[in-house]
C-alpha cells in the first residue's frame, strides 16, 4: 500500500507521485506518515522532509506551510521546497555562512528575526544534501 505525496509551492508542483511512507517535520516535531494514518492537519516547520520511495530515502527541504493528510492522501502547501537532487551543495554552504555572518551582524530586533530565519532557511537546505549523503 502506498500513499500519495503532492507538495505544492505558490509557483509550482514539486513533487506528485506515490510513496511509501514519510517523515514530516512540524512545529510540534516530527511525524511519519504510513499508508492509513489518521486523517490531520498540521503546520509544516523549516527543515526537511523525508520520502521513502522504492526502497531508498530522499530528502526536500521545505520552508514553512501546513499539511494535511487523510484517505492515503499527505497535500503539503509551503512557501518554497526543493528536493536534494536539485541544491547545489557549493551555493548551499556559502549561503550558510553569509547567513551566519548576517546574524552576528545583525543590530535591532527587526534585523536579528530576518537573519535567524535566513539561516534556518539555509541550515535546511544544507541538512537536506547531507541528510541523503
Amino acid at each position: 500500500m502506498t500513499l500519495n505525496l503532492c507538495v505544492l509551492t505558490p509557483n509550482r508542483i514539486v513533487w506528485d507521485s506515490e510513496v511509501k511512507k514519510i517523515i514530516l517535520s512540524t512545529n510540534i516535531g516530527q511525524t511519519g506518515v504510513l499508508p492509513n494514518h489518521a486523517p490531520i492537519a498540521t503546520v509544516v516547520d523549516i527543515r526537511i522532509l523525508r520520502i521513502h520511495l522504492n526502497d531508498q530515502w530522499l530528502t526536500m527541504a521545505l520552508m514553512a506551510g501546513f499539511a494535511r493528510i487523510g484517505n492515503n492522501e499527505i497535500t503539503v502547501l509551503v512557501n518554497d521546497a526543493e528536493k536534494h537532487s536539485d541544491i547545489d551543495p557549493q551555493e548551499a554552504q556559502q549561503t550558510l555562512e553569509i547567513a551566519e555572518a548576517a546574524l552576528i551582524k545583525a543590530e535591532g530586533n527587526r534585523q536579528t528575526i530576518e537573519a535567524n530565519l535566513a539561516l534556518r532557511r539555509a541550515r535546511t537546505r544544507v541538512e537536506a544534501i547531507n541528510a541523503i549523503s
